[in-house]
Order: structure tokens, then C-alpha cells, then sequence
């Protein structure tokens, strides 16, 4: 049984960390826990939460910015901006329902730390790119802040974006400071069936380059679809091809039939309204499909025009559902529950077609046996360790959870 710390402070904070630093105990650092099962079982005497750091510390709606404590949820957060009409731009996913941990549990911090985008990256950017600026303590113990309220081009290393992905192996952040945007005013959702993946990949690409504004655009296998919570759309028994269209009402409507006239080869699409729309956006920010089944879970990103051939590459060798984002850029697969969560087959397709993968869901078991991230490059592992030995030279934090030696 692990020691558990819960600093309500950035000074706490320090405080506890002082203590592991001057005697090299590792720790696991968690936020509410809801990403605990992705990357490799950290093995740590001490646990540490920042779940109790909550709190927004400064909104400027009119300047879209806000700073909030790296505790907060998630779901604090977003309705203090849906108030007042704003939202997070690049649309966080929520990987709780997928690993049993329950959804809306995630804090702040955890999104920055782990850098997971929703859909609308496609047309708005990632995480990072809306971190303006963290406060946090690193592997010395030391309280360290790195960026601020506005976004501008600086010399040296962006500390701050450098964080974001590094899944708590760098530093416990204790504020994160970032840029929000405008709410649309309308959501339209074009959903055309029963395309194959490659016709799928061609017409979502093709609407992308259109000059229409398409903020989303998914593709997901027929047995997908049937788990949807979506009312209308799991009673489909085809695949589904989705694309969003967000702004002022007028606007879409003559952006959705430009669009329908260029997509028209494809067939005549669905049209899910308003209300409808942020039902089925909200199936896929949850990935409500991938219950917790047994079955395993990866996210690998590649070119849009690898994708299908990809997949295709692997579903040669075992059984497999496939869900494509932006465009097929992003894929998440479901394979069967095996030794290996099928890691062989999927770093060679990888390898194949460029893009790179990490195992997402799987028991404990897998995950201390097979490389969960990317296997590193010479370059990019010198340039990781450097980082590492920078801000955690002792190596206590999250211990081996993205990589086995660091």
C-alpha cells in the first residue's frame, strides 16, 4: 500500500516534494487518477494527488485567458467558460469511461500534462498550443513558472509546451495558465453511411481542403456505431463518416450545401441538427464505444492517406475496430485481449506506414511486458534524457511510466 500525499498548496507541494527529493523516493504523481491505467505501472512507495490544488485563479473573459490550479476539473473549468459563452478550443477527450475510471473525473493539469485532443484539432490545434504558461515544482523540488497571460515568440526552449505530454515524468504542475475561445453559435453535423475506409479517408480529406470550415471529421467501423449512446445513429448497421460544421447559423447553411454539392460523389449524407450534433460530438469526445470490455486499446497517428492501408495491414493479422480522427490522421484501435495487445503486428504496420503508436488500454500485465509509447529514435531519446536530467536527475517521477529507464 502506497503513501498518499495531498497538497492543497504549491508550497505543500514543495514542501512534500523536499522531502522524496532529499532521499530519492520515487513517487507516482496523480491528478484525480483518471489516466492511471495508460503508460507503464509505476512502481512508487508514494503517491502523490494534486487533487486538492483546485480552484480558477484568474479569468479575463475579455482577453481569453484563464489560470486555474492543476487540481480543478475539468468540468469546473468548462462551465465557468460556457458561462460566459467560451470554450477550450481543441475539445479535451475524456479516456475515464474507457478505462473503467468514470467520465468528467479529469483535472486540468492532467489535460495539459497529457496533451490529449479532441476533434476539433483538425482546424484548431492541440493542447499545447493554448498553454500559455505553467507554474509547477520539478525533481529538485525546486517551484519554477515558465511562459504567462499572452502568447509571443521567444528565444530559447518553451518550457511550458516542452510539458505538455510528458505525462508527470518531468514535473508536478501546480498551475497552468492558457487561452480560451468563443462558443459557436450553431453545430451541423453531415453523417454519410456505409463508406469503406478508404473512400472514407478521401472524402474527409477532401472536405478539409475545402474552403467551408470543417471542424471535425470521423469515421468509425460499423460495430462502433452500434455502441453509440447516440439515439439515432447506433440503430445504423453501417459505418458512419461524419463532418462538422460550426459558426453563425447563416453561415452554415450556405457552407453545408456548398459542402454537400462538393461531397456529392459520396451519396446523400444525414443531417444532425443543433442538439443532435452535440450528442454525437460528445459520443466521440467520451469514445463511449470502447466500453470497458477486456478488449485492448491503441492511438496511432499517421498520415490520412497511410491510415486505411494501415489498418488494413493489421487487420490481416487479428480482428479489429477501427475509429479515424482528423481525417484519418488519428486512428484508435481496438484489438483483441492477447499477451501482447497484438504490439508486434501494430509496430510493424507503423513501421510500414509511417506515424507512430501507444497502447492506450490494457491490464497491467501487458503494459509491464511491451513498450506502451513509441519507441524512441536516437535523436529524439538523446534529446528526451536531456530534458529528463534537467528537471528530474534523480528520476522519481512516474518512474519508468513512459519508457522502462527513465
Amino acid at each position: 500500500m502506497s503513501d498518499i500525499m495531498r497538497p492543497a498548496t504549491e508550497w505543500e507541494l514543495k514542501s512534500m516534494m523536499t522531502a522524496l527529493s532529499e532521499r530519492s523516493i520515487p513517487v507516482e504523481i496523480l491528478g484525480a487518477g483518471s489516466k492511471r491505467g495508460v503508460g507503464r505501472p509505476v512502481v512508487a512507495p508514494v503517491v502523490l494527488t494534486t487533487g486538492a490544488m483546485r480552484g480558477i485563479s484568474l479569468y479575463e473573459p475579455a482577453e481569453l485567458v484563464m489560470s486555474a490550479r492543476a487540481g480543478t476539473p475539468l468540468s469546473q473549468v468548462e462551465v465557468e467558460l460556457a458561462s460566459r459563452g467560451q470554450m477550450l478550443p481543441f475539445e479535451p477527450i475524456d479516456l475515464g469511461p474507457m478505462l473503467g475510471t468514470g467520465a468528467g473525473q479529469q483535472t486540468i493539469g492532467a489535460v495539459f500534462a497529457a496533451n490529449l485532443s479532441g476533434s476539433r484539432r483538425i482546424s484548431a490545434g492541440a493542447a499545447r498550443d493554448y498553454l500559455l504558461g505553467v507554474r509547477g515544482v520539478n525533481g529538485h523540488a525546486e517551484i519554477f513558472k515558465s511562459g504567462g497571460r499572452v502568447m509571443k515568440n521567444v528565444t530559447g526552449y518553451d518550457v511550458a509546451r516542452g510539458l505538455a505530454g510528458s505525462w508527470g515524468t518531468l514535473a508536478v504542475l501546480s498551475e497552468v495558465t492558457f487561452k480560451v475561445l468563443p462558443l459557436p453559435d450553431d453545430v451541423l453535423t453531415l453523417v454519410y453511411p456505409d463508406l469503406t475506409d478508404d473512400l472514407a479517408v478521401e472524402m474527409m480529406s477532401l472536405a478539409l481542403t475545402e474552403p467551408y470550415e470543417v471542424s471535425g471529421t470521423v469515421h468509425l467501423a460499423p460495430a462502433l456505431v452500434s455502441r453509440l449512446t447516440h439515439k439515432t445513429l447506433s440503430k445504423e448497421k453501417r459505418s458512419v463518416t461524419a463532418i462538422r460544421l460550426e459558426n453563425f447559423t447563416r453561415s452554415i447553411s450556405y457552407r453545408k450545401q456548398r459542402l454537400r454539392n462538393a461531397l456529392r460523389a459520396y451519396g446523400e449524407p444525414i443531417e444532425l441538427d443543433l442538439e443532435s450534433s452535440l450528442a454525437f460530438w460528445g459520443d466521440m469526445r467520451a469514445l463511449s464505444f470502447f466500453p470497458p470490455n477486456g478488449t485492448h486499446v491503441w492511438r496511432i497517428s499517421t498520415a490520412p492517406s497511410m491510415a486505411a492501408s494501415l489498418v488494413a495491414s493489421v487487420r490481416r493479422h487479428m480482428k479489429v475496430e477501427a475509429y479515424y480522427d482528423w481525417s484519418g490522421g488519428l486512428i484508435w484501435l481496438e484489438t483483441p485481449a492477447s499477451a501482447d495487445a497484438g504490439s508486434a503486428d501494430i509496430r510493424r504496420a507503423v513501421a510500414t506506414h509511417g506515424g507512430h503508436a501507444t497502447l492506450i488500454r490494457a491490464d497491467e500485465t501487458v503494459r509491464r511486458t511491451v513498450e506502451v509509447f513509441q519507441p524512441l529514435g536516437p535523436a529524439v531519446d538523446r534529446i528526451t534524457r536531456g530534458l529528463k536530467q534537467a528537471f528530474d536527475p534523480m528520476n522519481i517521477l512516474n518512474p519508468g511510466r513512459m519508457y522502462a529507464s527513465l
